[in-house]
Formats: structure tokens, sequence, C-alpha cells
């Protein structure tokens, strides 16, 4: 397999923590790539992680909740929405954090 071929078949995925609520842990087969704060009207709300799945097949997304119980969630990779680059999950989580002339930032951690 050439360099550019394994190019092709990289995935990433955008995955979400919300403090108070839940965090997004990486687990085997998930790699980070970037964070991102999600800030809206000056107060952080949440962040982004712009992630490489380095196994599609078998890897699966631990997902916390804050409060107890702090239930687990270990949720297959298929199950999230996958971006052929960095490039277009950057692309996507920009169309989602981006609501007319509100006051909201992605500021790279």
């Amino acid at each position: 397999m050439t360099s550019n071929q394994h190019e092709v078949d990289d995935m990433y995925v955008v995955l979400t923590t919300k403090p108070g609520e839940f965090r997004t842990e990486m687990s085997p087969g998930v790699q980070p790539v970037e964070t991102y704060d999600y800030i809206f009207y000056g107060r952080k709300r949440a962040s982004f992680t712009i992630a490489k799945l380095t196994d599609q097949d078998q890897t699966r997304i631990r997902i916390v909740e804050d409060e107890p119980p702090q239930i687990e969630n270990n949720v297959p990779c298929k199950l999230f929405e996958k971006f052929s680059s960095v490039e277009d999950a950057r692309h996507e989580l920009k169309t989602l954090t981006t609501y007319g002339s509100m006051d909201i930032q992605l500021k790279l951690v």
C-alpha cells in the first residue's frame, strides 16, 4: 500500500465534551488531532476534539456522564459521522457552531 492509499483510508470523527454533563474519552483506536473550546457569549460551553480513527472496525468511543452514578457508554465508532480529512472535520465543526451573528468562537486549545 502506498502512502497515498493509506491517507485515503484515514477517517476522522468530531468528539464532544460538555462540562457538567459528559466527557468523551480517548480509547484504543482513537488518536486526538486537534481540540477546540466552544465559547458562547464569553463562556466555555463545550470542547470538540477532531480525532483520527486508527481502527475503524473495532473502535468504541467512551462517553462518561459527569454526574453520579457516572454512567459510561462505549459507543461503536460506526455510529459517529466520519470525515475523510481533518479539513472536512473542521468544516463540519464550523458549520455546527455558526448561528448567524451570535457571539460564538472556536478556540484551538
